[in-house]
């Protein structure tokens, strides 16, 4: 594997649904490494898989309480309590969209290494892990938009990439196919 980047809109990489990853072995462990050090790079505070070309089941966030990584993560409970917040996404240079979200999720999730974990989390962390989840999905920020609002915002991110044509996807670790399915 190569050093990652962050893939933009209109990348196709970013509307595949992932596939769980079944081995645990020291090349997830670099591939959280290697999304580690992009996120960080970018001064975000979480990178999917998908965002990176990959078709791994994975994301890492840290919210200013330390590194997180999630390895096939599903969400079990959400709060019924939303509330609503301006979003950007490092996939989505220049663009920021007003998300309504549960204000507190229960994960569960292995660590890179395999081990089972199960965690609330509150606020910004909540916020960033159903983010981060979405993309695992296929799914943006600009899909909570109405039709017109996403429209223009499609529009402005693609003529912002239009001279770079988007690359395959790849997948690593010899962790299953994508699946490229749109959400």
């Amino acid at each position: 594997m190569g050093p990652l980047e962050v893939k933009t809109y209109p990348d196709p990489c970013l509307r595949i649904r992932t596939t769980a990853v079944e081995e645990f072995n020291r090349d997830i462990e670099n591939t959280l490494k290697s999304m580690t050090d992009v996120m960080y790079a970018n001064q975000g505070i979480g990178l999917a898989a998908t965002q990176a070309g990959l078709g791994l089941s994975i994301f890492v966030i840290d919210t200013g309480e330390g590194l997180i990584n999630f390895v096939n993560p599903e969400i079990l409970e959400r709060s019924k309590k939303k509330s609503g917040m301006e979003e950007g996404c490092l996939s989505l240079p220049g663009v920021t969209v007003r998300v309504s979200r549960p204000g507190e999720v229960k994960v569960r999730a292995r660590d890179g290494k395999g081990e089972f974990f199960i965690k609330k989390f509150t606020g910004l962390a909540a916020r960033a892990i159903q983010h981060e989840f979405d993309h695992l999905q296929g799914k943006l920020i600009i899909d909570y938009l109405d039709p017109v609002r996403y429209f223009f915002a499609a529009r402005k991110l693609s003529g912002i990439k239009r001279a770079r044509a988007a690359k395959a996807c790849e997948v690593v670790c010899d962790v299953g196919k994508t699946n490229n399915r749109r959400a």
